[in-house]
């Protein structure tokens, strides 16, 4: 039917091919994350920029979840790190 020439087919087809976005780049300079510390001052940005109109509300939420993500990341690496730090110290000490 599109090829018929059918613009309600041809619009189906297009939006099957190549959606719309669905998202928006946000521009927005979320501070550096090197830490779960940092985690802290990104938020507050976050906030910051939804009081002063800067971000919507659910602009902060997505970006927000990044952040909790990075958080969460950070501790699963810590937390192998410890646990290969232990098993190690035992390993050390058991073929003493």
């Amino acid at each position: 039917m599109a090829l018929d020439g059918d613009t309600t087919a041809m619009r189906l087809v297009m939006d099957r091919i190549m959606p719309p976005p669905k998202d928006r780049p946000v521009m927005f300079a979320l501070p550096k994350l090197e830490t779960p510390t940092d985690a802290v001052k990104a938020s507050a940005a976050l906030v910051a920029a939804v009081a002063c109109g800067d971000l919507t509300p659910s602009e902060a939420e997505d970006l927000s979840r990044l952040v909790d993500r990075f958080v969460r990341a950070v501790e699963a690496t810590d937390i192998l790190e410890r646990l290969e730090s232990l098993e190690a110290e035992r390993l050390a000490s058991t073929e003493l």
